[in-house]
């Protein structure tokens, strides 16, 4: 085992513990704010993605009825969720301190920096139905998981 300050490494180069980080506030405010806009963004498309696939199945089964077929389904897509408010809160905690530098501790980190909130796997798997953006997020993410 050695150490290289921040994190003890094993004699396979297996990772065991990172120290908490310091960073700097404004920097992780502005990577924070980019993460909530690409959230917002693929939030808005799967709205829209929503919103037309209900649509369309709708009038599928309007068009079924109309032509005196039985209909004995219920239409169900999951609806998307917007997690904005997660992100528009450590925005505000850390604009409204006074510390030019913040503590990271390693799940802080992977919220933050890395994107990677307790949801986001499901999230972004349920915003995919509908959004583009979303369907190339999780390829990005999570296409070495297979």
């Amino acid at each position: 085992m050695y150490h290289d300050g921040n994190a003890s490494f094993g004699t396979t180069g297996r990772f065991f513990k990172v120290k908490d980080i310091k960073v700097n506030k404004d920097k992780l405010i502005t990577i924070l704010k980019s993460n909530r806009d690409k959230h917002r963004q693929i939030f808005l498309e799967a709205v829209d993605g929503y919103r037309k696939r209900l649509l369309k199945e709708l009038e599928d089964q309007v068009e079924q009825v109309k032509q005196g077929k039985h209909i004995d389904r219920i239409v169900h897509f999951p609806e998307p969720q917007d997690q904005t408010k997660d992100y528009e809160r450590v925005i505000g905690m850390l604009e409204m301190s006074n510390d030019t530098e913040i503590e990271l501790s390693e799940a802080n980190y992977a919220q933050y920096v890395m994107d990677d909130w307790q949801w986001s796997r499901e999230w972004l798997h349920n915003q995919q139905r509908y959004s583009t953006h979303a369907d190339l997020e999780v390829q990005r993410r999570y296409s070495h998981d297979n």
